[in-house]
């Protein structure tokens, strides 16, 4: 059974003159495309199942992503139901000369797993084995609960 840290990925894209918007930001679909892409790989790695997006439960675009930056996407895999998988995502801007980091973007996305027939299919249990699996998963449930 798959661990929290397991799902664990971590994603980067280059913010290019044709991610931005007429503030050279990188454009916010853009940002929630590159977030929906790492979250479908964390959700794939948990349940072994090809996945897709039931929902953004919110997004929050707190700061812009400058052209020249990086985008960092972080996903895990916090909870789940029957069929269904809880993402938490994080973006980030990252100064490629120095890397240093600053959040941009917050969100859960749910996901559902599909069979080899396309429709919905049962996940594994998501296991928390170690001080770092419950961290992340009191990380994403807190932030949840609260925005």
């Amino acid at each position: 059974m798959p661990t929290v840290q397991d799902t664990f990925i971590e994603n980067r894209h280059r913010v290019q003159p044709n991610h931005t918007n007429n503030y050279e930001t990188a454009h916010g679909g853009i940002v929630m495309k590159w977030m929906d892409e790492v979250g479908a790989m964390a959700a794939m790695r948990f349940a072994g199942e090809t996945c897709v997006t039931a929902s953004i439960d919110q997004m929050n675009f707190r700061r812009p992503i400058p052209q020249g930056d990086t985008a960092f996407i972080q996903a895990y895999v916090f909870d789940h139901g029957e069929t269904s998988i809880k993402v938490r995502l994080r973006a980030f801007r990252e100064q490629p000369r120095s890397g240093e980091r600053t959040l941009t973007t917050e969100s859960v996305f749910v996901f559902v797993a599909l069979g080899d027939d396309g429709t919905p299919t049962p996940v594994p249990e998501l296991t928390v084995e170690s001080d770092r699996d419950a961290e992340l998963q009191d990380a994403a449930r807190e932030w949840a609960e609260t925005e």
